[in-house]
C-alpha cells in the first residue's frame, strides 16, 4: 500500500512539473505538512529537486520575461528619447523661427507705426496748408469782390460825372465828313433845326455852347462818319429838341437822313441798349415804352405808367402780372440765358 501511494504521488509530481509555471502548484499547495513528514528521504530529495527545478524554471522564465520587458522598455525609452530630442530640436527651430518672425513683425510694426506717424504729420501739415490756402483764397475772393464793387462804384461815379457833363449834349449821327467846312458844325446844326423844326430855329434862347466830332481823329477805314456832339446851354432846350425829333421821326440835313439822340457815357449807353429788346416787344403790344434818363424803362400797364431802374425789379413785377408774363416770357428768358453765358465767360477768364 505505501509503495502504491508513493507511486501515485510521484506520478502526480511528474505531471505537476510538466505544467506551465503559472499553472503549477507550489509544494505547500501540493502536500500538507503531515504528508511531507511521512515521506522517505529519497522521495523528499526528489521532491525538493523537483521543487527547486520548478522554482528555477519559473525564475528563469520570470527573468526572461523581465529582461524582455526591460528590453522593450529600453527600446521604447530610446524611441521616446529620440522623439523627445527631435521634438526638442523642432521646438527650438520653431522657437527660433517664431522669435525671428516676432522680431520681423515688430520691426514691420515699428516701421508701419513710424510711417503712419509720418503720414499723420504730413496730413496735418497738408491740412494746415489747405486751410491757409482756403483762407487766402477766401480773402482773395473777398478782396476781388471788394475791388469789383469799388470798380463798379467808380464806373458809376465816372458814368454819372460823364452823364452830368453830357446832360445838355445832343449827338447827331449821319452827318457826312467834311460838310462842316463851309459853315462849321454849329451852322450845320442850325440848318437841321431850320429844315426840320422851323419854330425852334427862331427860338433865340436855344444857344450852342460847343460843337465837335467824336472821336477826335478820323479813321479812313471807318465806313460811317463820326458823330457830331452839340453842347447846348440848358437841358430844357435839349429835351425840347429831342421831343420834336421823336415826334417827327424822319430828320434830314439837305435831304439826307440824320439822327438826333441824347449824348451819354458808354456805361449808360450800354444800360440803355439792354432795354431795347424788351422795349421793342412792349412797343409791339402798344404799351408805349420809353427809355428815360439815364437808363430807366417806362411803359403803360393796365392804365398806369410803370418805371423800372433794373431788370430784376421788372422781373419781380412781371411775376405778379400774368398778362405781362405771356408778353415778356421769351425776351426775359433769352436775357437770362445771355447773362448766364456772360457770367460763365468771366468765370473762365
Amino acid at each position: 500500500m505505501p509503495s502504491n501511494k508513493h507511486r501515485n504521488r510521484g506520478s502526480k509530481i511528474n505531471d505537476d512539473t510538466m505544467m506551465p509555471p503559472n499553472k503549477q502548484n507550489t509544494p505547500s499547495q501540493e502536500y500538507e505538512d503531515d504528508e511531507i513528514e511521512e515521506m522517505q528521504d529519497t522521495d523528499f530529495k526528489k521532491f525538493m529537486i523537483r521543487t527547486f527545478r520548478s522554482f528555477q524554471k519559473q525564475i528563469l522564465e520570470l527573468q526572461k520575461s523581465l529582461m524582455d520587458k526591460i528590453e522593450n522598455l529600453s527600446r521604447e525609452n530610446e524611441i521616446l528619447r529620440k522623439s523627445q530630442n527631435e521634438t526638442q530640436k523642432l521646438v527650438e527651430q520653431e522657437s527660433v523661427i517664431v522669435k525671428r518672425n516676432q522680431n520681423e513683425m515688430k520691426s514691420s510694426i515699428d516701421q508701419m507705426t513710424n510711417t503712419l506717424e509720418s503720414l499723420k504729420n504730413r496730413m496735418g501739415e497738408a491740412e494746415e496748408r489747405i486751410s491757409d490756402l482756403e483762407d487766402r483764397a477766401q480773402e482773395n475772393i473777398q478782396s476781388n469782390q471788394r475791388k469789383e464793387e469799388e470798380i463798379r462804384n467808380l464806373k458809376n461815379i465816372v458814368g454819372n460825372l460823364q452823364d452830368t457833363i453830357k446832360k445838355t449834349n445832343i449827338r447827331v449821327l449821319g452827318v457826312p465828313e467834311g460838310m462842316e467846312r463851309e459853315k462849321g458844325l454849329e451852322g450845320l446844326f442850325s440848318e437841321i433845326l431850320a429844315e426840320n423844326f422851323p419854330g425852334l430855329e427862331k427860338d433865340r434862347d436855344i444857344l450852342v455852347q460847343e460843337a465837335h466830332r467824336t472821336p477826335n481823329k478820323h479813321d479812313q477805314k471807318r465806313s460811317s462818319p463820326r458823330h457830331v456832339v452839340i453842347k447846348l446851354t440848358t437841358v430844357k432846350h435839349k429835351e425840347k429838341i429831342l421831343k420834336c425829333a421823336r415826334e417827327k421821326r424822319q430828320i434830314t440835313l439837305r435831304g439826307s437822313p440824320v439822327r438826333l439822340t441824347a449824348d451819354f457815357s458808354s456805361e449808360t449807353l450800354q444800360a440803355r441798349r439792354e432795354w431795347r429788346d424788351i422795349a421793342q416787344v412792349l412797343r409791339e403790344k402798344n404799351c408805349q415804352p420809353r427809355i428815360l434818363y439815364p437808363a430807366k424803362l417806362s411803359f403803360v400797364n393796365e392804365g398806369e405808367i410803370k418805371t423800372f431802374h433794373s431788370k430784376q425789379k421788372l422781373k419781380d413785377f412781371v411775376a405778379t402780372r400774368l398778362a405781362l408774363q405771356k408778353i415778356l416770357k421769351d425776351v426775359l428768358h433769352s436775357e437770362t440765358q445771355k447773362h448766364g453765358h456772360q457770367y460763365e465767360r468771366r468765370e473762365r477768364k
